[in-house]
């Protein structure tokens, strides 16, 4: 990732317009900003949560609070706790997420 021409900033992600993305079942809210090339997003995944797609985009992801399930298209399953993070290439591996209890994330992509 190349980062040019991004001066200093802080983000209140709290007065950041959230908006809701349905799922298969449940629903995420995100919060995002958009800095050239670089999409940073603080994601709230609601209880009983799964991905109505599979994901191909690149991502790096930290899960800060609950506790979220990854599936990758292989069969593969990943659990991250608070303080976990994965990281993913563009057309990589597929994957989609899911949370019995919800979740919160930082991602940046």
């Amino acid at each position: 990732m190349d980062i040019a021409n991004l001066p200093f900033g802080t983000t209140d992600w709290s007065s950041v317009e959230a908006t809701r993305h349905p799922g298969e079942t449940g629903f995420a809210t995100w919060r995002t900003r958009q800095f050239g090339p670089i999409r940073v997003r603080m994601v709230q995944y609601s209880p009983g949560y799964l991905a109505d797609h599979w994901c191909s985009k690149g991502h790096i992801l930290l899960c800060l609070e609950g506790e979220l399930v990854t599936e990758l298209d292989d069969g593969r399953t990943f659990i991250l706790k608070p303080g976990m993070s994965y990281q993913v290439a563009d057309n990589a591996e597929a994957h989609r997420s899911s949370t019995k209890s919800g979740a919160t994330l930082f991602v940046v992509d």
